[in-house]
């Protein structure tokens, strides 16, 4: 298992970002493309817990698909844990986690939080 865990997607230039600041600390790293490896709705769980955010906080708004079918909702936090496991898509990228803690590596820099 290594010290790093990189929720990423290569399409993303953030993602790209931050997975290159993984690699020049020289730190061992997990790479998990989570629009291939769904996490699921546990996996979710544990992420938002560890970076103290409510389910909300790490949807993509700014996804077409929120904003034509989910921006007038009223969801509770397990509706949008449900929605981002069906919807991977809209999960914020990069999420980098370390050991109890984790950060939204946008922008990249935040991820430095964890070194």
């Amino acid at each position: 298992m290594s010290e790093y865990t990189i929720y990423h997607n290569p399409r993303c230039k953030k993602s790209r970002e931050a997975l290159q600041m993984l690699e020049d600390k020289g730190v061992s790293f997990d790479v998990v493309q989570y629009l291939k490896e769904v996490p699921t709705k546990e996996e979710l769980k544990k992420i938002l817990a560890k970076l103290n955010v409510k389910p909300f906080d790490l949807v993509r708004k700014e996804e077409k698909k929120f904003k034509e079918e989910y921006k007038k909702l009223n969801l509770n936090d397990e509706e949008w844990i449900e929605v981002m496991h069906q919807n991977p898509k809209l999960i914020q990228r990069p999420v980098v986690v370390k050991g109890n803690r984790a950060v939204i590596g946008r922008p990249p820099e935040n991820v430095n939080e964890l070194f």
